[in-house]
């Protein structure tokens, strides 16, 4: 018998299930037709299911969804008669399943009126209708009268705002009202798939219907600011409303409609700010739809809105869940370059050579001030006069704010500056924080840019970035390449070269990654780097590259790389959300043990997935197991998995780099203080001091450039993957991936738990990595081991000699 008969009797008779059966059956075997059948089966099969009944109706509709079923006209009428059933058992159904169905029918539709009525009557008779746009758009199916009641009921008690989406859905023709159901939530907490905003982004009824609803929205936050509207807390907008305006706010930032910024300044504080001294808000529901609106589609402006807010709403815990969501936001937003390196100007001048200032950027990108071997050039400076005082804010790596009398600075606000000028005080400190966080903004979008391979027009970079008074110090740390010549790349780092190349102002110009590089070239822009004492604004000439490897190729769509490792759980549960990654919270409850953690990358073009597993607790810690990573590729809207042999090269990367810290940071191997026995002791011994991983290797690299240039350069070596350090008691040798510590001649282990700083003033690193620092931590305090006062220390370190 067909495989397809086998399941299709399966789930319409669960009786006739052999014993035995294949629990996850290759569905790959049944045509699209076959698929449509078997899914409509699964609908319509009784409940309580069979555990095998249950466990095939998932695999088939997993299959559907990774597939495009095709559905004959009986089969399309089963549907509909399925989802009847359903509304009648459960009190709801899926109504775009129905919606697929007609639009994949292989034939003549069949009459629906009758179940289409059916299930508009069961929708409208609940106290909340879910998928109003799919309703609408079946509804057409059963006549104008069954459209006009769902009209009416839809746009009952809901306000002017969805009133008036549900007019604009209603008069779309039906392949458009089809095409918007792809919007449709079941709640405001679950977005959609970015190519469903992409088709809705492309409606010019609905684009026209976002700006009214939005400014809609920003008009009644005036009028309760005004005393127009009596303020109740968190009544501004119903849930309803919360959820239209955050589906009409991401088709406009999809859009980047130019009418946003002015809108933000007007919305957002109304809607984070009681008219009163009260500590609540006209509506906390819609500003956190705004936060997760920026999540899916940032741009500079609203994430800086944002934070702007967080300064300023007086809800205790209100602040707390914006920092956490902003993380998110700041990752997307790293991933939409075509928006994310827009910077405002706020009045600062560029600094030309010498420390003078120009009323506009310097479009060469070469001037700057200070030494152009330290790191340190200034890139813009704003002076505010306050009496006879001049507060100077500049924007070197961070901006600072100082002030000046006569040309001298001091070292504070002075005394008559405070209690005459505290409101310019307080707006140039709000000017700094806003300053710095478009500072981090601007980094992050930058090297998010990689999976992209983001290129700017050069006469934009020079005049935009490299000459910007805000991004130049930024930028000018970083080394870029720039097209002189078709195919011809010519790598530059403007903070030591003095001339730009010479090339049309439409050549294209990008980040320069150690990938598209020679290793000799590689070497060579460590060796600068670190011979001029310029720390770039991420980790780029020293960043870690990961080529596919045999094995990898060997097992075709998985990776086992960072697999089999025992990690902090929580504590790479938190660098996910970091990172920008998304994963379900696991535990020891149902359905809590196992999830595959995932980012989108290439501007959602590939999807990277990390499995892994929790493990057990571990006194107070959770335990999780790390497990394969895979890549999938988005196809006709759908994700497919992909041969690790077609992810592109920086996609695969860049990922895997992300997999690498999540591993490195929370293996409870880099844990110097673990103690527990059993299984996770055997592991720790393993990986504590396994071989060097990229990002390792990476930290050998800096350590071979730092390590001749300090006081205890004598007493270090490298080798392999140790940091050898002679003190006078005995010899150390540090792990560079772990920061574990042997102790010579017996490999003793020495725990020391981190809390130390270089004691060789500081020390310059060439790029921030917390691992690298405490392993310089750890060198300096063996180098001097007779001067260590710390007993627990000297107990394990005398206890060998």
């Amino acid at each position: 018998m067909h495989l397809a008969d086998r399941l299709l009797r399966a789930l319409t008779d669960p009786a006739l299930t052999p014993p035995g059966e294949d629990p996850h059956p290759d569905l790959s075997q049944v045509s699209d037709e076959q698929l449509g059948s078997l899914l409509v089966a699964a609908y319509r099969s009784e409940d309580p299911a069979t555990h095998e009944v249950a466990r095939l109706r998932f695999e088939v509709r997993r299959a559907a969804a990774e597939r495009q079923p095709r559905y004959t006209p009986e089969a399309c009428r089963l549907m509909f008669d399925a989802l009847v059933e359903e509304c009648e058992k459960r009190g709801w159904a899926d109504v775009t399943v129905g919606l697929d169905v007609l639009e994949n029918c292989t034939g003549p539709l069949p009459d629906l009126s009758e179940p289409v009525r059916a299930l508009v009557r069961f929708s409208l008779e609940r106290d909340t209708v879910r998928q109003p746009y799919a309703l609408l758009a079946v509804a057409t199916l059963a006549g104008e009268d069954t459209l006009r009641t769902a009209v009416e009921r839809l746009s009952r008690d809901v306000g002017p705002i969805v009133a008036d989406e549900i007019a604009v859905v209603a008069g779309l023709p039906p392949v458009e009202q089809t095409l918007l159901t792809g919007i449709d939530r079941r709640n405001r907490f679950a977005s959609p798939h970015g190519h469903a905003w992409g088709r809705t982004a492309e409606n010019p009824a609905y684009v026209a219907f976002t700006r009214r609803a939005l400014e809609a929205a920003a008009d009644r936050t005036d009028a309760i600011r005004a005393g127009e509207i009596p303020y109740r807390a968190d009544k501004a907008f119903t849930d309803r409303e919360v959820t239209s305006l955050g589906q009409a706010l991401r088709v406009a930032l999809l859009r980047d409609e130019p009418w946003l910024p002015e809108l933000f300044d007007r919305l957002l504080p109304g809607i984070a700010l009681a008219p009163t001294t009260a500590r609540t808000l006209p509506s906390q529901a819609l500003l956190y739809e705004v936060v997760r609106a920026a999540q899916d589609y940032p741009t500079p402006e609203l994430v800086t809105a944002i934070r702007t807010v967080r300064r300023t709403v007086r809800h205790a815990g209100v602040p707390k869940q914006l920092d956490k969501m902003l993380k998110k936001a700041d990752a997307a937003l790293a991933e939409r370059t075509d928006v994310a390196l827009r910077l405002p100007r706020l009045g600062f001048d560029a600094v030309a050579t010498g420390g003078s200032t120009t009323g506009g950027s310097a479009t060469d990108g070469s001037a700057s001030s200070g030494s152009a071997t330290d790191g340190s050039a200034v890139g813009g400076v704003l002076r505010r006069p306050a009496g006879d005082y001049l507060a100077v804010v500049t924007v070197a790596e961070t901006a600072t704010l100082t002030w000046e009398k006569d040309g001298r600075p001091l070292r504070g606000v002075p005394a008559p500056v405070r209690r005459d000028h505290a409101a310019l005080v307080k707006e140039l400190r709000d000017l700094v924080k806003r300053v710095n966080a478009q500072l981090v903004t601007l980094a992050r979008a930058l090297e998010g840019g990689y999976t992209v391979d983001a290129a700017h027009p050069y006469g934009w970079w020079r005049s935009e970035l490299a000459g910007h008074p805000l991004a130049r110090s930024l930028v000018r740390r970083l080394i870029w390449e720039v097209e002189v010549a078709p195919g011809e790349w010519r790598a530059v780092l403007p903070e030591t070269d003095e001339h730009l190349p010479d090339a049309p102002d439409d050549a294209p110009v990008r980040l320069w990654h150690p990938l598209r590089s020679r290793p000799d070239a590689v070497r060579a822009w460590r060796d600068l780097l670190t011979e001029r004492r310029i720390r770039q604004p991420f980790k780029q000439a020293f960043r870690e590259i990961y080529l596919l490897t045999p094995a990898e190729q060997e097992t075709r769509v998985y990776s086992n790389r960072f697999a089999a490792h025992l990690v902090h759980y929580r504590r790479m549960f938190a660098l996910f959300r970091a990172r920008g990654w998304k994963s379900a919270l696991l535990g020891p409850w149902d359905a809590g043990d196992a999830d595959d953690a995932e980012r989108t990358l290439a501007a959602g073009e590939w999807r990277v997935r990390f499995f892994h597993t929790w493990a057990d607790r571990a006194g107070e810690d959770e335990l999780a197991s790390t497990d394969q990573v895979r890549f999938d590729r988005r196809v006709d809207g759908a994700w497919r998995e992909a041969p690790l042999t077609d992810v592109p090269a920086l996609v695969f990367s860049e990922a895997m780099r992300d997999v690498d810290l999540f591993v490195g940071v929370t293996s409870i191997a880099a844990d110097p203080d673990w103690t527990d026995g059993g299984p996770e002791r055997h592991y720790w011994e393993r990986a504590a001091f396994a071989e060097l991983t990229a990002s390792a290797e990476a930290r050998r690299e800096a350590l071979a450039r730092i390590l001749p240039r300090l006081r205890i350069a004598d007493r270090c070596a490298l080798d392999g993957r140790f940091l050898t350090v002679r003190g006078d008691l005995r010899t150390y040798r540090i792990h560079l991936g772990s920061a574990n510590i042997l102790m010579e001649p017996d490999n003793s282990y020495l725990c020391i738990v981190p809390a130390r700083r270089p004691a060789d003033g500081k020390v310059f690193l060439p790029f921030e990595d917390d691992r690298l620092s405490l392993i310089l931590s750890k060198a300096f305090l063996l180098a001097a081991d007779t001067e260590i006062t710390d007993e627990s220390i000297l107990m394990q370190i005398k206890r060998g000699v």
